[in-house]
């Protein structure tokens, strides 16, 4: 009779407490939720050279952090951030493994600037601090972000090109036409539909897989950003780049987080801005962010295919989303698991990063249109274009970014850090500033790096 009673009340409403369906159901919805975030995250060490194993590995210890910090009370996962591309890019072009560890200092002390942004949160307020922040900033910067990698989705996408038309084929056709968890997963149905597609052709080299091991640690210390200290032979003028490269993406990837956790908000019901607060996700994320880099794994972001989860299956208990990232967890020991995602492919990568590039830009417009910047203002245009010009066009230029002397050192600013530092900065100096956020409200000024589905902020809003 009891288990009647409970079975009529998720019947009669959405589900809050997964508890109540026991732990085989748990555990289904958990792995549901793995399978959501795993296209996505593992595509961003493949694209990038660092290790798919320490990828998932920090992908599930970083969700335990985050909802530990945050009370566990939001249901988010944190998985790879595409934001980061751009960075690892300028620092490490070709994945090289001796480079890619700089790239990480430069990611971790990005996500030390989280906490700044946290605690100045928690002492002001949204609306003080976000007004050095308004979409006619961050939309810009999302846009070049896109376009900048365009390049090197371009020159993968040439090695096969039919191979990568798979991939963008199926990833439209489950995006426009899919239902229930296809809809959700496009990332990951691309690659499976677009991997099978070369290994029957016979373009896959599989040696790799057959030698790797079952069962191994998951974090090699020379990949790490302490083999570079503690090697003796770590380039100051290098390290110092990657910070002011890679830095100002955190001023997007912050607008990405309170735009998720809005669309988190959104979906539960919960106002997850108010309680636990912005200065706890961020924190949280921030945190995660940070010691994902230092031992050689990508930045985290929470993801917006778990919000898509989230709204198909009505279940919104944090416990699922913590079964997942142990999940996580587990799969990272499995050498011969990751060197199966290690051997996909250039061109069904190139596929996949063609859609997800351009969708990042896409992204950015969107922040700019859904916010109805007034780009009838000289100001807003001025500070727009030069963005936009000096973050693409120092990139594409002869030496690919700026140089300075500085003492024995010549430091590179890449042209999203000048881009980001030259629109901040004419943001808080021109006159006639129009953005406000109310405080301690869900707002849909964000954006998501993810393909998202399910109810936006903005439809359940109206």
């Amino acid at each position: 009779m009891e288990e009647h009673s409970k079975i009529a009340e998720i019947d009669e409403q959405p589900i809050y407490d997964a508890s109540v369906l026991g732990m085989p159901t748990m555990l289904a919805l958990g792995i549901q939720h793995m399978f959501a975030m795993f296209g996505a995250t593992v595509l961003v060490p493949v694209l990038t050279g660092l290790s798919v194993s320490t990828t998932l590995l920090f992908a599930g210890i970083g969700t335990l952090l985050f909802h530990l910090i945050s009370k566990k009370k939001v249901p988010a996962f944190l998985g790879s951030s595409f934001a980061f591309l751009a960075g690892y890019a300028a620092i490490a072009p070709n994945g090289e493994k001796e480079l890619l560890p700089y790239a990480c200092f430069g990611v971790a002390v990005a996500g030390l600037l989280y906490l700044i942004l946290a605690t100045l949160f928690e002492i002001y307020g949204a609306n003080k601090v976000m007004k050095y922040f308004p979409p006619v900033v961050t939309g810009p910067i999302i846009i070049a972000i896109g376009l900048n990698l365009s390049r090197s989705a371009i020159d993968n996408c040439a090695t096969h090109w039919w191979v990568a038309l798979v991939a963008i084929v199926i990833i439209v056709i489950c995006n426009i036409w899919g239902k229930g968890m296809v809809k959700i997963i496009p990332i990951i149905c691309g690659v499976v539909g677009s991997y099978i597609a070369a290994a029957v052709a016979g373009i896959i080299d599989f040696t790799p897989v057959k030698e790797a091991a079952w069962i191994g640690l998951p974090v090699n210390y020379s990949r790490t950003v302490f083999a570079v200290f503690t090697g003796g032979k770590a380039s100051t003028a290098l390290l110092i780049t990657a910070v002011f490269t890679i830095v100002p993406i955190s001023f997007a990837t912050m607008m990405e987080h309170i735009g998720d956790i809005s669309a988190i908000s959104s979906t539960v019901g919960k106002n997850y801005i108010k309680d636990p607060g912005l200065h706890r996700t961020l924190t949280g994320d921030g945190l995660a962010t940070t010691l994902a880099s230092l031992f050689g794994a990508p930045a985290n972001t929470t993801y917006g295919e778990n919000t898509g989860v989230l709204t198909l299956t009505e279940v919104y208990d944090p416990k699922v989303i913590r079964i997942a990232a142990v999940l996580a967890i587990i799969f990272s020991f499995c050498p011969k698991f990751a060197a199966i995602i290690e051997v996909m492919p250039a061109a069904t990568m190139g596929g996949i990063s063609l859609v997800l590039y351009g969708m990042i830009s896409a992204v950015g417009v969107r922040n700019i249109v859904e916010t109805k910047v007034d780009f009838s203002k000289s100001r807003n245009v001025i500070i727009a274009a030069l963005i936009m010009v000096l973050s693409i066009g120092i990139n594409y230029s002869a030496t690919g970014s700026i140089s300075f002397p500085v003492g024995n050192m010549n430091i590179a600013f890449s042209g999203l850090a000048v881009g980001s530092f030259v629109g901040i900065v004419l943001n808080a100096l021109l006159p006639g500033k129009d953005y406000n956020v109310k405080d301690d409200e869900p707002n849909s000024t964000g954006v998501e790096f993810e393909i998202v589905q399910g109810k936006s902020l903005s439809e359940t809003e109206s």
